[in-house]
């Protein structure tokens, strides 16, 4: 289907009336809005507001009930994702679509391969990869192999993928979620390098920081609806804040003072290997104390994943001690460890907090199926598990229409929540937190936190791990950075300056020694 082409004043998308149900949750409620030429223009929301709904519906994977879209001028109905990209339109989902043994080039062909004659015509693939990654700041190797590349660099093979199709106009759905700051500043870059080249962008997201930094228009869904819609100039961060939940939202951590105790976790000389063998964590030694949060910032890939792992059983030691609550646990299972009373929220969701196919009520029980209250001689007690889910739901606010279905049909903020309302509850003596609030809105970030701090006002020690160093600075009682595998250096919270720990992060040093 061909292009139409319009103004350079005329909105190249328009949104008017959109309205879509699924049984038991009305996603999009008579939603309107416009996308202009090299326009900017943020969609922002709370978890399960709509916000992805609505763009999959822009993508052809779903198709409005009430309501019409317009690309150009033109009112489409797309059947499938592929009429959508027929028309310029290119989506980059949250969980990236890439296949991990498939190279760059192969990946970002798949579906419109370029042929001579019978055969794939690579070399031809790899050189317009080449020249749309140097038009647009894209920086890939069409050779590289997919699972060998970081999430940022996966990240620009999926904006490829979207510009070798053509796209003129790119809906990036939290497309910053699972970046480090260094590359949420790369990829503003790129966006500007987009936008200045004509590109119109719909940036789904709820991180009220970058909504500022980069957005032109803003439009808050609340509940399936528009609440709102503004220029960044005429925002704050509180303003928007308080139009995606409804309520006044406090970003500062309230906490007391630590009353740390006696020590639950002692790591000594810990050496941990990545999946391919490579040492990633070098003789790290760190001890967290009853009462308090320890947290561990760093940029990301300086050793946390395995880090964490090896504390939870995930991964084996190579060298060195943990000890939890006086116990050698080094060479434990998970559910040994849990049983301990450790707790723990995966940073990967997807692949380490939930089982996509299961329902929200088995997921909830995950780690405690097998207790006498959820099952007796084998035999699992629905009613239990279902009452038990139901009842954390509520408590955790899961935006849900129940709890007997399947969780891969929440937002990915809604499953977060799922994981961390069954990970906190329980007798817990310890927990690891890695990523906590990665993908959650500002009110569900508030909740979390302040149901962080009441676990360590009630004597639990927290290990916390995060690429957030506000999140950082504002839940920590002791702060460590982790640099090439070894702690580098431990600060009190209240002394640590933002300053002082990105050159730990950057450097392994604290500055001049001399």
């Amino acid at each position: 289907m061909a292009q139409a082409s319009v103004g350079a004043d005329s909105p190249v998308l328009e949104i008017e009336g959109v309205t879509k149900a699924f049984p038991g949750v009305i996603a999009n409620d008579d939603v309107s809005l416009t996308l202009n030429q090299g326009e900017i223009h943020c969609l922002l929301g709370e978890n399960g507001a709509g916000k992805s709904t609505l763009m999959n519906m822009v993508f052809g994977l779903h198709r409005p009930d009430r309501g019409t879209i317009r690309v150009r001028g033109q009112e489409v109905s797309f059947a499938d994702s592929g009429e959508a990209i027929a028309q310029g339109i290119g989506m980059v989902h949250q969980h990236f679509q890439l296949i991990p043994v498939f190279t760059v080039a192969e990946n970002i062909i798949l579906g419109n391969e370029v042929t001579r004659g019978a055969f794939l015509d690579l070399d031809t693939a790899r050189r317009r990869i080449d020249s749309l990654a140097e038009r647009y700041g894209l920086a890939v190797d069409p050779d590289a192999t997919v699972g060998d590349l970081s999430v940022g660099e996966q990240q620009r093979v999926e904006l490829v993928k979207a510009l070798f199709r053509d796209a003129d106009i790119l809906i990036l759905d939290e497309p910053t979620a699972v970046l480090t700051p260094g590359e949420v500043d790369d990829f503003f870059g790129v966006v500007e390098s987009l936008t200045g080249q004509g590109k119109s962008i719909i940036f789904i997201t709820h991180k009220l920081r970058e909504v500022l930094a980069v957005a032109d228009r803003i439009t808050v869904l609340r509940a399936g609806r528009v609440v709102g819609t503004t220029t960044a100039d005429g925002a704050t961060q509180q303003s928007l804040a308080n139009l995606m939940v409804g309520r006044d939202v406090v970003f500062r951590v309230e906490k007391d003072e630590p009353n740390p105790g006696e020590s639950v976790m002692r790591i000594e000389g810990l050496r941990v290997s990545d999946d391919r063998g490579v040492e990633t964590v070098s003789g790290f030694a760190a001890e967290v104390r009853a009462g308090e949060i320890f947290g561990i910032a760093g940029v990301e890939g300086n050793g946390q994943r395995e880090l964490v792992e090896a504390v939870c059983g995930m991964r084996p030691a190579t060298g060195g001690r943990i000890e939890i609550l006086g116990k050698n646990t080094t060479a434990w299972s998970p559910r040994k460890i849990n049983e301990l009373g450790v707790a723990h929220v995966p940073e990967n969701r997807s692949k380490h907090g939930v089982v996509a196919q299961y329902t929200i009520a088995d997921n909830m029980v995950l780690n405690r199926y097998h207790h006498r209250q959820f099952a007796r001689h084998g035999v699992r007690n629905s009613a239990a598990i279902n009452a038990e889910a139901a009842e954390l739901v509520e408590q955790f606010d899961v935006r849900t229409p129940g709890v007997d279905v399947a969780i891969d049909t929440l937002s990915g903020g809604n499953q977060q929540k799922v994981i961390v309302a069954r990970e906190l509850t329980g007798n817990l003596r310890a927990l690891v937190v890695a990523q906590p609030t990665r993908g959650l809105d500002v009110g569900s970030i508030e909740f979390i936190h302040r149901k962080i701090i009441e676990l360590r006002d009630r004597g639990v020690a927290v290990l916390l791990v995060s690429a957030e160093l506000d999140e950082i600075l504002s839940l920590s009682d002791r702060i460590g950075v982790l640099y090439r595998g070894r702690l580098a250096g431990t600060v009190e919270a209240a002394d640590a300056t933002r300053e002082e720990l990105g050159l730990l992060m950057a450097t392994g040093t604290a500055g001049d020694q001399s």
